[in-house]
């Protein structure tokens, strides 16, 4: 006689228990820590500033990131090819007072746009020609562009603030269906330039001599062209940001753009996630900065802080920002 032992698993199905999602998971999102310092600094200031939310204070923002945006898009490409433009905001500032001093003169608006394009295009290339072929750093040498430039811009205005009229006008203040003209301006810039980051032979090129110039120079990339067009990429890009600056203020002043405009563009750049050692790049992620800055810089003025403490309170957001962000990289598939 035999005994049979009952079933130990019962007849019926468990339902599986559903994942709890950790805090952590957060990280994995791309970006995500971008979006938490973003989110907290507008909860926080729509709340202690009314005005923060109306239409004409973020009008108001979109045109002020617009000129950013710009040069911190072809900063994103030209970091991600390995290198770095310091000059692209003082080459701005003397876009900016070039093009002024033309239209004061009584040149076409076309004209004036044109020339002062060009001499941007033009300030770029040099970079790139002593970048390429002196093998000086691109830190040292553009640095020192950017110093040489400040002070063109100022022998050009001579010291003097120089107003344009009604010139460039409609660019700088008018809208397409509510969106400010600057704005259209720098979304199609951003747009640009990421669709050729990713889906481009340039695009794959800067990738390629980002990560390791000699391997891309062996697999048959003409690195010294490619180096020239992006630098004279970023000094185009530079005067048209010059450019839709001047449409913005409507004069060309001392001290206009200049170093400290580029330095926001830097930060913006690398708080979004692009490498300082070339490599890796997101336009996505230059966008979340450009804002992030934006939004941090108007929060500073409307809740009224002291100017002595606006520079503690922007690179003490950064310095978050940037450590979240670094934590979110690392704990990404990969890393």
């Amino acid at each position: 006689m035999s005994l049979k032992t009952p079933s130990a698993a019962p007849d019926t199905a468990v339902e599986p228990t559903a994942p709890r999602r950790s805090p952590r998971a957060l990280l994995h999102i791309p970006h995500g820590g971008l979006v938490v310092v973003l989110v907290l600094v507008a909860v926080f200031t729509a709340v202690q500033a009314d005005s923060f939310t109306t239409s004409q204070n973020l009008l108001n923002v979109l045109r002020q990131i617009s000129v950013n945006a710009v040069i911190a898009a072809g900063l994103t490409l030209l970091m991600t090819a390995g290198g770095m433009d310091f000059s692209m905001g003082s080459n701005a500032a003397v876009t900016l007072s070039v093009a002024a001093q033309l239209l004061h003169d009584g040149w076409s608006t076309t004209a004036a746009v044109v020339v002062s394009l060009l001499l941007a295009t033009l300030i770029g290339l040099v970079n790139g020609l002593v970048v390429t072929f002196t093998r000086v750093a691109p830190f040292v040498a553009t640095l020192a562009s950017a110093m040489l430039l400040d002070g063109v811009a100022l022998l050009v205005l001579d010291g003097m603030s120089v107003t344009i009229g009604d010139k460039l006008t409609a660019l700088g203040n008018d809208k397409l269906l509510g969106i400010p003209y600057l704005t259209v301006v720098a979304v199609l810039v951003l747009v640009g330039v990421g669709l050729s980051m990713r889906f481009t032979t340039f695009g794959r090129d800067a990738y390629a001599m980002g990560g390791n110039e000699h391997v891309a120079r062996l697999s048959g990339i003409n690195v010294p062209g490619r180096k020239l067009a992006l630098y004279a990429l970023a000094g185009a890009l530079a005067g048209l940001a010059g450019l839709m600056l001047l449409s913005r203020l409507g004069a060309a002043a001392p001290n206009t753009a200049g170093l400290m405009t580029q330095l926001t563009a830097v930060a913006a750049v690398v708080i979004g996630g692009t490498s300082l050692a070339g490599g890796h790049g997101s336009i996505v992620g230059t966008v979340l900065g450009v804002v992030l800055l934006g939004v941090v810089a108007n929060a500073l003025n409307l809740l009224q802080v002291d100017g002595n403490y606006q520079y503690v309170v922007t690179g003490g957001v950064l310095l978050v920002a940037a450590v979240i962000n670094e934590f979110q990289r690392k704990s990404s598939p990969g890393h």
